[in-house]
């Protein structure tokens, strides 16, 4: 016997929207956080836009101390520790209070990279000989589980607590990790999701490679065009992504609200052989990832009803519409619906999974496809496979059942989630 494993709380803290309400209804409306970015400019960055979080100072007074935010330079473990105590709180959980920590309940929080403006930060410190105004927190906001240990402080949490880390598959990755924990028994609740710092010393590296949009400059918004014809790069980003997993059963007893059920999924790498590399991936690892995904789920690839891509506005679109055709079988209007939150939000690296996760369950729990925007002029590769009908460039409802949520990473790293609508008539 192995538990089911449903969500029961949300958090996100994206380009469009920190917080669920505002995140839900730009996600309805296609309402783009893309803007300008006067640093990217001045530092004569390819790419001059970019999708960041707003986050004031009176929003980060209310999750951290005036002590932690003395020094805090590490916008992603800003963005983490928001996102995942909101889906704390939605999932209607508390803080473990006094001494023993909250045994049942851990975290499995990923990132990319941690506090890297920290980093400069300290760098700088030391070559001037002034390591002892380093401060006492540099080290917690640098190292890779820096996020994983702000969040188990917080929160009390006494099970796993860790940080995984596999590029753009890093969210995804991180909710079958903790789905995998519930289902055997290791622990009733986890907090999943991942993190991504942002700025220029994050960024730098991709613009090198000239694989970010130069074109959009002046018209920001217009600049991430997943499965366009004029797709001409990804828009960098960063935020944070939050899911709280939770076993059916001590979902029901505490009368919580369940947003969807994860049925199962698969995590594997093309091992940069059979045309992957370190940023493209092996066709046959990724048709391998979606069709063992359905079999852990236990579901044939004709009750897909939508797919939450990967899908990053570049000229690797068509290739994974390609290997998702191959890998259900199916093709133009019988294909599943199919959209791209970088479409609004641009690509948020190691977020990207757990925010377009986030997106893919509220589709689930609210009965809508979000529309996908800055693709009026529909890649002919692409439009030769699918039908136009099954990507929306307007919100749409629909009363989704199954959605497949795919993420494909540098290094040549997939995962691919299951995600299905709860209702009571299957307890």
């Amino acid at each position: 016997m192995h538990n089911r494993v449903v969500i029961t709380g949300l958090g996100v803290v994206a380009p469009n929207g920190v917080g669920l309400p505002l995140f839900t209804e730009a996600l309805k409306n296609g309402l783009s956080g893309i803007k300008h970015d006067p640093e990217l400019e001045r530092l004569q960055f390819s790419c001059q836009i970019a999708g960041k979080p707003s986050v004031s100072a009176e929003l980060a007074a209310q999750y951290f101390s005036e002590l932690e935010l003395k020094g805090l330079n590490s916008t992603g473990i800003l963005y983490g520790v928001i996102a995942g105590m909101d889906a704390w709180k939605d999932a209607g959980l508390t803080v473990s209070a006094g001494d023993d920590p909250d045994w049942d309940s851990g975290t499995v929080f990923g990132a990319g990279t941690s506090g890297i403006d920290k980093f400069r930060e300290s760098v700088y410190k030391i070559d001037d000989l002034q390591i002892r105004k380093l401060g006492s927190t540099a080290v917690v906001q640098t190292m890779a589980s820096g996020i994983s240990a702000f969040l188990g402080g917080k929160l009390g949490l006494g099970n796993q607590v860790t940080t995984n880390s596999s590029a753009c598959t890093t969210g995804a990755e991180s909710i079958l990790m903790a789905y995998e924990r519930i289902k055997s028994g290791g622990a009733l609740r986890m907090l999943c999701g991942s993190t991504s710092d942002g700025g220029p010393y994050v960024w730098g590296g991709f613009d090198a490679m000239k694989v970010c949009t130069y074109k959009h400059n002046a018209d920001p918004e217009k600049g991430s065009r997943p499965m366009s014809a004029t797709a001409s790069g990804f828009v960098p980003a960063s935020g944070a992504g939050a899911l709280v997993l939770e076993s059916l059963e001590s979902a029901l007893q505490r009368g919580a609200v369940i947003y969807a059920e994860v049925l199962g999924g698969h995590i594997n790498s093309g091992g940069q052989r059979g045309g992957g590399t370190m940023t493209a991936p092996n066709p046959s690892a990724v048709q391998r990832c979606i069709k063992k995904a359905l079999r852990d789920a236990g579901i044939g690839a004709a009750e897909v009803d939508a797919v939450n891509g990967h899908l990053t506005a570049t000229s690797k679109d068509a290739f994974e519409i390609r290997n998702w055709c191959e890998a259900l079988g199916r093709r133009g209007a019988d294909f599943p619906y199919v959209n791209s939150l970088k479409s609004a939000i641009g690509h948020c690296l190691s977020a990207a999974g757990s925010i377009e996760s986030v997106a893919s369950v509220l589709q689930l729990h609210h009965g809508f496809i979000f529309p996908n925007v800055n693709c009026e002029d529909l890649n002919p590769e692409i439009k030769a496979m699918v039908d136009e009908s099954k990507i929306p460039q307007k919100m749409i409802s629909a009363d989704l059942n199954i959605v497949a949520k795919a993420s494909f990473g540098f290094g040549d790293v997939n995962a691919c989630v299951i995600f299905k609508k709860y209702s009571n008539k299957n307890k």
